[in-house]
Parts: C-alpha cells; sequence; structure tokens
C-alpha cells in the first residue's frame, strides 16, 4: 500500500483544459514523488468541493477574463489559500497594474488607460500612428484592434468593442515583430529560466494559437537585472510573495519594456526545462509545509 499524501493540492484549470496541462505534467508527477496529491479542478466547476484541499494552485485558468466577476466571486468564496495569493491575484488580474508598476520607475510601453467612450477621441489625438487597443482584463488578444490610428476600418472595430471595459492603448512596438517578446520565470523571486516568443510571418500576436513560436534562450545579467526591478517593483505596491511570476517585454533600443507581468496563469514553459519543475515543486512542498 502507498503512503497516503502529506499534502493535497489542487490545480486550477478550466473547460479550455480541464486536465493538468501537458507543459505543467513533470511538475504534476514531481510533486506526487513529493508526497503531494496533484488535482486538477476547474475552478468555475460548481460540483468541485474545495474544503478538502491544503491549497489552490491557480495554473490554466484561461477564461477567466471572460467570467471576471465571477472568478473573482471564486477567489473571496474559496476556504482555502491560493498559490499565488489572492490579493495578488486581483491584483495581477486587471492589467491597470502596468500604470501602477511605471510609478515605481519601471520602464512600460507608454500605456494610456481610458474609458471605452474615449477610445475614438484618444485615437483622433493621436494622428497616424500605428497603435494596440486592448481591454484591462483580457487575455489571448482577446478584443484587441492593432493598426493605424487613422484607419477608418481600425476606428469601425475599435467603436464596436464592448462599452463595460476600460482599455489600454499603446503605441505598436515593432521590435515585438522583428526581435521578438521575452519572457523570463521566477520562482519564489529566483530568476528561473527565459524563453522568446515570436509571431507568425504577417501577425504580430505571439501565442502559439495564433501561430506564434517559442524559443529557450538565456538572457544576460542586465536583462535578469531588469525583470528583478519589475517584481521590486511589484513589492514596493505590497506583492512581494509571488511563488511564480513571468515578467514578458520587449527590448527597444537597448532598454527592456515591461508588457506584462504574468503571476496568475501564466504558461511556464517547463518544456525541456525539467529541473526548473523540479525547482518549482520544491518550493511549493515548502510553502505548504509552513
Amino acid at each position: 500500500m502507498s503512503a497516503s499524501p502529506i499534502h493535497r493540492l489542487a490545480i486550477a484549470t478550466s473547460v479550455i483544459i480541464p486536465d493538468i496541462h501537458p507543459d505543467d505534467a513533470h511538475l504534476a508527477a514531481t510533486l506526487q514523488s513529493l508526497g503531494i496529491e496533484p488535482t486538477a479542478c476547474v475552478w468555475n466547476d460548481p460540483e468541485v468541493d474545495w474544503s478538502p484541499f491544503d491549497a489552490v494552485l491557480i495554473r490554466t485558468t484561461w477564461d477567466y477574463f471572460k467570467h471576471y466577476p465571477a472568478f473573482r466571486r471564486w477567489l473571496d468564496q474559496l476556504p482555502v489559500p491560493t498559490i499565488n495569493n489572492k490579493a495578488l491575484l486581483r491584483w495581477n488580474s486587471d492589467k491597470r497594474y502596468l500604470l501602477e508598476l511605471a510609478t515605481q520607475g519601471v520602464e512600460i510601453i507608454p500605456t494610456q488607460m481610458v474609458p471605452a467612450s474615449q477610445l475614438l477621441p484618444t485615437l483622433a489625438a493621436m494622428p497616424a500612428r500605428q497603435v494596440v487597443v486592448k481591454p484591462t482584463v483580457s487575455g489571448t488578444a482577446r478584443h484587441t484592434a492593432r493598426g493605424n490610428s487613422d484607419d477608418a476600418m481600425v476606428r469601425q472595430i475599435v467603436a464596436q468593442l464592448p462599452a463595460e471595459f476600460d482599455y489600454l492603448v499603446q503605441p505598436f512596438v515593432p521590435e515585438v515583430v522583428s526581435d521578438g517578446e521575452w519572457s523570463l520565470l521566477f520562482f519564489d523571486g529566483e530568476f528561473s529560466h527565459a524563453v522568446i516568443k515570436r509571431p507568425a510571418t504577417g501577425d504580430y500576436r505571439v501565442q502559439s494559437e495564433f501561430g506564434g513560436t517559442t524559443q529557450a534562450i538565456e538572457p544576460d545579467a542586465a536583462l535578469v537585472a531588469s525583470a528583478k526591478r519589475v517584481l521590486a517593483a511589484a513589492a514596493a505596491l505590497g506583492h512581494a510573495d509571488a511563488a511564480y511570476a513571468r515578467v514578458d517585454g520587449v527590448i527597444v533600443q537597448g532598454r527592456f519594456l515591461l508588457m506584462e507581468l504574468e503571476m496568475i496563469e501564466p504558461c511556464l514553459h517547463f518544456e525541456g526545462r525539467q529541473e526548473a519543475a523540479e525547482r518549482f515543486a520544491q518550493n511549493l512542498r515548502k510553502r505548504l509545509a509552513a
């Protein structure tokens, strides 16, 4: 007979991929070897009883932004702790955090936050600019528009964006296409590994569902230091306890500009990095023991 698990850990997923994602498979296997029973649970499945678990590890809740009020209620009502913690998840679930990080000295892509009613006037004040418009609460380029601010079709698309959201308006950064977008992974504040993501030819979105590709890469010390400054800025805002974080950005004229700080449900890019998954599992064991 096998020994009973020391801890029970719910792995929060979604109906998109209800089981443990293949990228997290070695993480789950390592947790099991450490005496932790990982169980995939769809976050908004009303049949799930969360109370027997010691904690909920937020992993692939990749539709939370489509059900945002329900997601926040779910967090509030969970009877056990989450990893990352609930306050951090709430803060990080709305991309207006970028403007807060900028107040701490983080270099971000120049960003305006405007209500839907002000999108067209905002574009009118940015003539002949390549722009990206996206909701502050979103994912996988949902309700995102990109193009020339003067283009009638772009303005028509923007005019039809849902009125209930606030939006980020940013200049399009061509280096995303020419050079790629960096993702640097940190566990308990320590740098682990990095990848660079590139869009498919003719596209600007780096997500795999749009044909984007990902390549493992070693960043230099200056780039790691830039990413660490992002985490330090989040800590200064009261969000120091990040079990996992992915710092996404692009290098423009030698400067790392933050695009997103992912602390909810980022792909952790464990493929080919089994040692990284094992380090993260050990960190989780320490957290559960504490």
